[in-house]
């Protein structure tokens, strides 16, 4: 499937960008070759290939997620330059 300079243009106009007549076709002869290795790949017989997320095996880089003691509020307010009520006080963002 080849995509047409109108083709460009019209998805140019839903996305409102402004192309030159030199982008459009570039963008015309790029998008092309991009559809055909599409097709390329829709040709190949994928019957025995299961399907996949990920190609890689992943694993989980986290640790386990263990309770442990933790400071105090006191402990935790103890070096904030301003507290109220045991919580910060930030500046006000408007």
């Amino acid at each position: 499937m080849s995509i047409s300079r109108d083709d460009v243009v019209h998805v140019a106009k839903l996305a409102r960008l402004g192309l030159s007549e030199d982008e459009i076709v570039t963008f015309a002869e790029q998008l092309s070759a991009v559809v055909g290795y599409v097709d390329q790949i829709a040709k190949l017989d994928l019957n025995d290939v299961p399907p996949t997320a990920h190609p890689v095996e992943l694993t989980n880089v986290f640790r386990e997620d263990i309770v442990k003691p933790s400071l105090s509020q006191a402990e935790v307010l103890a070096n904030a330059p301003e507290q109220e009520d045991g919580a910060f006080v930030v500046p006000k963002i408007v």
